[in-house]
């Protein structure tokens, strides 16, 4: 999409750093050069505000991804996009068939309703829980990583979602400032949230994570 925009040597194209590599990979097959941006910290997509902030000369286009079923704010990246004349690109998620979304969602508001201590995702945006993304508080990364060890040693399936963001990896590095990109490369864990999970299985989820209240700091 990129080559077929005419995008190339020369340009810069705004990626966020908070995701997958291929984005950025993208851009320089392309022979284009990344720009990192900052995300929303509801979203974990691009924030426009941060977008407008590191558009330049070189500018050409905006890559939009959406993220964990919520959708970014596309409207606001359109219009910077529209006022600069740059190209806006949306990546977005794999589909997923209704009637596993409302089931996704009914998990979903009951973690919501019992998981204590943790952030839970904002419900808003039609948001379709391709994974549910929560906030360990803390310090940082060794409390969310205690915490999802633990969590497995008491049968609960979790991950990090993102593990590295991208202008820290080899070949990406940057030295840029996205406060928001780090902290929630620090602080997300994805529980499961799947359509097939029992409800004893999703009681096991929230004994398992109320159970651990002592590893973190009071709750939002």
């Amino acid at each position: 999409m990129l080559r077929a925009a005419g995008v190339g040597h020369g340009d810069e194209v705004i990626v966020p750093s908070f995701g997958n590599i291929e984005v950025a990979e993208a851009v320089t097959l392309a022979g284009a050069t990344p720009v990192f941006a900052d995300i929303d910290p509801v979203t974990y997509c691009l924030a426009p505000r941060a977008v407008e902030a590191v558009v330049g000369t070189q500018t050409a286009a905006i890559a939009v991804v959406h993220r964990f079923g919520h959708m970014a704010d596309v409207a606001g990246l359109h219009e910077i996009g529209q006022r600069h004349g740059l190209l806006v690109l949306e990546q977005g998620e794999s589909e997923t068939p209704y009637a596993e979304v409302a089931q996704r969602r009914e998990r979903a508001a009951y973690l919501d309703r019992r998981l204590r201590g943790l952030r839970t995702p904002d419900s808003g945006g039609g948001h379709t829980y391709q994974q549910y993304v929560v906030r360990v508080p803390g310090n940082g990364r060794p409390d969310r990583d205690a915490f999802a060890q633990a969590l497995r040693a008491r049968g609960v399936e979790c991950r990090v979602p993102v593990k590295t963001p991208v202008h820290r990896m080899p070949g990406f590095r940057r030295d840029v400032c996205l406060p928001e990109t780090e902290l929630a490369s620090d602080e997300t864990l994805s529980l499961p949230v799947e359509a097939s999970l029992t409800k004893r299985e999703m009681n096991r989820i929230v004994s398992a994570c109320n159970a651990l209240g002592g590893l973190l700091q009071p709750a939002f």
